[in-house]
Order: C-alpha cells, then sequence, then structure tokens
C-alpha cells in the first residue's frame, strides 16, 4: 500500500527526486560495472498486474489469451535489452496487516456492488474509471510467467519486505513496481510501472536520497517518517492528534500544497528537530494513543529494516538479523519433510494454498466479481467448500490430535453477508474412497502408475467423481477439467439450466484453435449481468482445480487447468446470450457442422454423471430486455432435439465421453430437473472423505492434444 499521498508529494513538490531514465542503457552501464553480474529487476508482481491487464474487456471473466500474449510481450522487450526479471508474488497475509487487508476487501465488495448496478441499468461494461481486475488474476499470473520461463518467487512474509530485501541482497538494477515503500526501504533504486513505456524502454525512478535533501532527513529516518505518516502497520486514524501538533509548529511553506503535503512537510521537520535515538522513539510512543500496543511504532520501523541493516531509532545493537531470525516454525503438519517440501514448492511458486494449510491452517480468498442481489447463485466461497474441506482432510491426515479430530483451518473468504470480523473455522472433511485417506508421503513421494492413478482418483473424489476415474482418463486433459468443474456446479446450484450448460459448451468448443486477435475483435452488443458473475465462477473453479492438483502431486498437468487454454470472457458472454435468447444449434457453434456431434457428447458425459447423482437439468431462459429485443428481431429459434426443456440422453454408453485421446466415439447422456434456487443440499456430502497433495516439483510442459 505505501503511505497515503506520498507518491502525489515526490512528483508535484520533488522534483529532484524524480528523474526519467533509459533502462537498456542503465543496463549497459551496469554491464560495464558488473561484468560478472546480469542486470536484474526484481518486479513486485502484484503492483503491476493492473499495467499488465490491458485488454478492453474486463468485466466478462477475463480475456486471457490477450493477457498472455500482454506477458508475453513485456518480458521480451526486457529481453531485447538484457535484463533479467525476477517476479515476487505475496504468498501470505501477515497477522500484523490482517486488519489492513479486510479493510481493502471490505471496500473492494463496495466497489463490486457499482459495477453490477451500472451493468444491470446500462448493460455495457463501466468504463476503465471503475475497473476492477478479473478473479483470480494474481493467482494465474505467476503460474503464466512460469509457463513462459520466468523466475517467480512467492513470498513466506510480507512480499514489499522480500522484494527489497532480494534487490539489496542480489545487487539488483533496480525495483519495479508502484508502491511509496520502496523509497522508504534503502534498496535498490525504484523504477515505476505507471511510467514504464515499454516501447521506449523507459520509466521515472524515484531517488530516495534526493526525497531525503528536500525533507532534510537522513536515509535512516525514512522508516520512522513512514510510520508517523501511516502505513498498515501504524493506523492514520491514532496519528491525526500529532499531525495537528507538527503543523501548528511548522507553518506551510507554499499556499499551493494542499492539507497532505503540509502534513508530510511538518512530520518531517519534527522528526529533523528531536535526537535520533531509541530514547526519541520512546516519547513518540508514549505521546501517540497507542492503548495497550505500546510497542506499534517500534515493529513498524523495525518492519522497514532489511537484513544485515540498523535504526538509529532502535535500541543500540538491535539488528534486522535478530529481528527477522528465521524461527523454528510451529507447522501444523508434523511431518518436516514434507512440510518443508511444501515450502520449498510454495516459495518457488508451483502450487497453491498448500504451504498456507501446512504451516498456520489459514488461508484466504479475495473479491470475486458476484452479484450480492442474485439470491439464485451463492459465492464461490460457499460453492467450493466442500472441495476445500476434502482436501484439507488429506493435508491435514497426519496432524490429527489423540481424538482422531482434524486441525480447523480458519478461512478469510470474502462472500457476501460476512462482515470478515473472524475467519470461518472450517472442519476439514473426509473422503469417501476405498482403502482411505492416502498419505502425503504417498501422494507426494512415491512413483509409479499405481500412485498416479491413485492420485487421479482423489483429485475426482474432492469433487465428488472419484467413480469416474477411466470415464476421465479417456479425455483430453482440458476438457476433463472442464466436465470435472461444470458437473461439480451443476450438483451444487440448483439454479443452473440447460441454458447455462449449452453455453459453456458452446464455449468450450468454439474457443479451440481461436487465436487472441480473433477473441480481442469478438464484439458484444450487451452485457449480462448474470453471464459475468458464472464467467467468475468458473474462473475460481480453475482456482479450485490447481489447489487440488497441487495439492495431490499433479495428477494433470499445470499448464491444462490454466484459464488461457479453457476460457475467454467475452466469447462465453456470447454464447451465453445466444443460448438464452434460443438461438438454433448451427449459430450456437458458429455454423460449425462438425462440432455437433460433439457439443452432443460433451453435453451427454455431463448431464449423464450429473444423473447419476439424482440432478436433472430443465430449460429456463432468462427473460430480460436483451432476449426481448432478439425475439422482436424474429430470431427466436429453438434447439429442437437438443433444447428441449427436459434434456433426455438418446442412448447410454459404457464409454461415454466428449473428447478423447484417441478416435473414440462420442456419447451423450442427459438430465433434467427443476432449477431451485442457491446452493443444493450439503448434507449428503458430509461423510465423505477427500484428499489433498502436494506438487513435489513443477511439471514439465506436455504438448497439449487437440480437443478432437
Amino acid at each position: 500500500m505505501g503511505i497515503k499521498g506520498l507518491q502525489w508529494f515526490v512528483a508535484n513538490t520533488c522534483p529532484d527526486a524524480c528523474t526519467m531514465v533509459n533502462l537498456k542503457e542503465m543496463a549497459e552501464k551496469h554491464h560495464i560495472n558488473h561484468p560478472d553480474s546480469p542486470p536484474v529487476i526484481v518486479v513486485d508482481a502484484m503492483g503491476c498486474i493492473r499495467h499488465w491487464y490491458t485488454p478492453e474487456s474486463w468485466v466478462c471473466g477475463g480475456q486471457w489469451q490477450e493477457y498472455l500474449a500482454n506477458l508475453q510481450d513485456f518480458i521480451k522487450a526486457f529481453m531485447a535489452a538484457d535484463i533479467k526479471l525476477v517476479f515476487c508474488f505475496d504468498g501470505v497475509v501477515e497477522q500484523k496487516k490482517r486488519d489492513e487487508w479486510v479493510k481493502r476487501r471490505l471496500k473492494n465488495n463496495k466497489e463490486i456492488a457499482r459495477i453490477f448496478q451500472f451493468l444491470k441499468s446500462y448493460r455495457q461494461q463501466p468504463g476503465r474509471g471503475m475497473f476492477f481486475i478479473p478473479s483470480g488474476l494474481a493467482t494465474f499470473t505467476r503460474f503464466a510467467l512460469k509457463s513462459l520461463g520466468q523466475e517467480t518467487i512467492c513470498s513466506l512474509q510480507e512480499a514489499d519486505y522480500e522484494v527489497a530485501s532480494y534487490g539489496l541482497q542480489n545487487n539488483c538494477m533496480g525495483i519495479l513496481g508502484q508502491d511509496t515503500d520502496y523509497l522508504i526501504y534503502n534498496t535498490s533504486s525504484y523504477f515505476s510501472i505507471d511510467k514504464l513505456c515499454l516501447d521506449r524502454m523507459v520509466t521515472v525512478m524515484y531517488s530516495r536520497e534526493n526525497l531525503c535533501h528536500a525533507l532534510g532527513l537522513n536515509i535512516t529516518d525514512l522508516p520512522l517518517f513512514a510510520c508517523l505518516l501511516g502505513n498498515d502497520i501504524v493506523p492514520e486514524d491514532i496519528l491525526e492528534g500529532f499531525w495537528q501538533k507538527c503543523v501548528a509548529s511548522c507553518p506551510p511553506k507554499s499556499q499551493s500544497y494542499d492539507k497532505r503535503a503540509n502534513t508530510i512537510l511538518a512530520v518531517a521537520s519534527y522528526i529533523s528537530r528531536v535526537p535520533c535515538c531509541y530514547g526519541s522513539l520512546k516519547d513518540l510512543e508514549e505521546m501517540l494513543p497507542l492503548a495497550s500496543d505500546k510497542k506499534l511504532l517500534y515493529r513498524g520501523v523495525e518492519s522497514y529494516i532489511l537484513p544485515g541493516q540498523q535504526s538509529p531509532w532502535l535500541p543500540p545493537g538491535v539488528s534486522n538479523s535478530q529481528i527477522h531470525l528465521v524461527k523454528q516454525e510451529t507447522a501444523i503438519c508434523p511431518d518436516q519433510e514434507i512440510f518443508q517440501l511444501a515450502k520449498e514448492q510454495h516459495v518457488r511458486a508451483e502450487n497453491y494454498m498448500v504451504y498456507n494449510v501446512l504451516s498456520k491452517g489459514e488461508v484466504e480468498c479475495s473479491n470475486t466479481l458476484e452479484d450480492e442481489l442474485d439470491t439464485e447463485l451463492p459465492g464461490q466461497a460457499l460453492i467450493y467448500r466442500p472441495v476445500r474441506q476434502h482436501i484439507y482432510s488429506v493435508l491435514l491426515e497426519s496432524g490429527k490430535d489423540t481424538c482422531r479430530a482434524y486441525p480447523i483451518v480458519k478461512e478469510w473468504f470474502v462472500y457476501f453477508g460476512n462482515p470478515m470480523e473472524q475467519p470461518d473455522l472450517v472442519q476439514p472433511m473426509q473422503l469417501d474412497i476405498p482403502g482411505g485417506t492416502p498419505s502425503l508421503r504417498t501422494l507426494w513421494l512415491t512413483k509409479g502408475p499405481e500412485v498416479q492413478t491413485l492420485r487421479y482418483r482423489t483429485f475426482l473424489a474432492c469433487f465428488h467423481l472419484q467413480d469416474m476415474v477411466e470415464e476421465f482418463q479417456l479425455l483430453d486433459p482440458s476438457v476433463a477439467a472442464v466436465c470435472c468443474l461444470l458437473i461439480y456446479l451443476t450438483l451444487q446450484v440448483d439454479s443452473l439450466s440447460l441454458e447455462d450448460l449449452n453455453a459453456f459448451v458452446a464455449h468450450t468448443l468454439c474457443l479451440q484453435g481461436k487465436s487472441a486477435a480473433q477473441l480481442a475483435g469478438l464484439q458484444l452488443a450487451q452485457v449480462d449481468s448474470r453471464a459475468v458473475q458464472l464467467g467468475s465462477l468458473f474462473i475460481r473453479g480453475l482456482t479450485t482445480l490447481i489447489m487440488a492438483n497441487s495439492s495431490l502431486g499433479f495428477p494433470m498437468n499445470m499448464n491444462d487447468l490454466m484459464p488461457w487454454k479453457v476460457f475467454d470472457g467475452k466469447l462465453f458472454q456470447e454464447k451465453y446470450q445466444q443460448s438464452h435468447t434460443g438461438c438454433s444449434l448451427e449459430e450456437l457453434l458458429e455454423g460449425n457442422g462438425s462440432l455437433h456431434m460433439q457439443f452432443q457428447n460433451l453435453k451427454s458425459f455431463i448431464c449423464e454423471a450429473c444423473m447419476v447423482k439424482k440432478r436433472t437439468i430443465q430449460s429456463r431462459r432468462r427473460g430480460n430486455r436483451f432476449i426481448t429485443e432478439m425475439q422482436e428481431g424474429g430470431r427466436e429459434r429453438s434447439f429442437q432435439q437438443a433444447y428441449t426443456t427436459s434434456f433426455v440422453p438418446p442412448y447410454h454408453s459404457q464409454n461415454r465421453g466428449f473428447q478423447w485421446r484417441g478416435s473414440q466415439p462420442y456419447f451423450y447422456g442427459s438430465e433434467a430437473q427443476p432449477s431451485g434456487k442457491g446452493h443444493r443440499d450439503q448434507r449428503r456430502h458430509q461423510g465423505q472423505r477427500r484428499r489433498f497433495q502436494l506438487a513435489p516439483r513443477w511439471p514439465n510442459k506436455q504438448t497439449i492434444g487437440a480437443f478432437l
């Protein structure tokens, strides 16, 4: 987050602290000065995601192929300048930052509510001023960068701290991001992602030395300066009285400065006038209304001190090597070999949520584009919770107490109605599979085809599909992932209709072979708010798949679960609207007759699996202004055999399936059921067990089979 108002202050009142630089020229100088050390820029990835996501459409669930192409172009530009990039992502939310994390999530809820209000009023995507990053973007970006061959790090503590430490310890050319904390840390040069012109490889470099000169401070004063202005550790509300005293004792230098700028100057003036010692910090702690937390200011200053550094504002002899000494972790997982493996995989950004569960038993998920007023679609956090409960049971099997009770997992998941004052306490739920729950040592460390089958069965069991291993193994991997999600969603959410399923199936088929440019050129006359939420729900399903996959030793190639393989927001929006207007199957499949049988077979495979679980799907077209206009235009048509109010499979087969690895036939099994409201009754799942497994290494890239 950085320090509120400091970026504006530096840009507008300290021109000497902002210098336009050419990164290629800096890299050439670095080569000359350090011939044995290539120029490296460490990237604060979370601060750059909004910059990287430039596709025009953002509300429909994400334009993932376009986004991947943007990342490729970004990397190529730095490679051409002979600059190595190292990307760092937030891997944990530290307890000292939890309150601030929650506050931002609740603020995001209000922004999302405004987005859906706009969608319903105008049936158009809001302007860029209301931009909200697509659900799952941060999670999938790190996997995208790894797939592009980039070094990617997932932090074990505050990411800003690890970025600054990496820059200092590895003599990096600089840090790329947009966070004024990088002006406070005494580390490498700080480059602006917002000011970056990729074509010319120029950006603004912020100088902490020149900032200090303008403020009359030393570099070692900056951590205290940041804390007294308010940051993620020291809240602004306890500082307002102190600011008033500072401003009163230091009249504004210019009438053109705003209140915040005058406060910044006054606080700097105060620091410059008091003795630079620990005693002054203690005096401040007595002066500020810190309530019972008298060490708040101390911890705030301490948080900026990098390895090997000291601060004159802290007790003499206290260095970062003592402050941030790596402690023996009291992990929930008792198997240290397994825990260490999970930790290593986490740092290399090769798994998702595994380390967080095994270390602290605490996980979080940020906001999703969900309509809080749509009572028929529950929040994704609740829909996928049974899957996570099964995953927790596998991860924490060895952590049971003497009464064979699992440790409770704390979930900080955002959904409507959750005030997030406390985490949800979630009980792991065992899988119901033959032989009982496999151990993590078996799933992670044992090799062989039998174990791989066990991993795959356990993976499907997480979604209550363990009796369909043979059928799923015949499918192309990416298709299997889509089928797994669609079957699970249909079983969990009563309101999903035949039209919804038709849209997902047609989208899956039509996406294959389309380039990023083709998808970028797709134009939507209108945007449907329900389809927006379904798109986000599907993407969150993919994050659930990668959680299960990385927890179970990679029964699937991680690349097959990525959204750029299986989802495009605008294309799904188009298919959803076509499906709910009752267009012909030919139009839904874009006139490609070769897709008709595949459509029937994929739909059959999904419906038949649901029918076994006593779930049938019923037609339910959504009446709205868009549909009315389409009908008035004479385009009200039916699928006839494909779009009936109650789809009945033409036949059944033991070889049912959709996309086979070989030239197998397709079969179609169907079902129909009234669309109820909300989440299906989950009591039938309470006795089921589920498994979780960590991936011992990042899987090698594999050629993805053609859909057909």
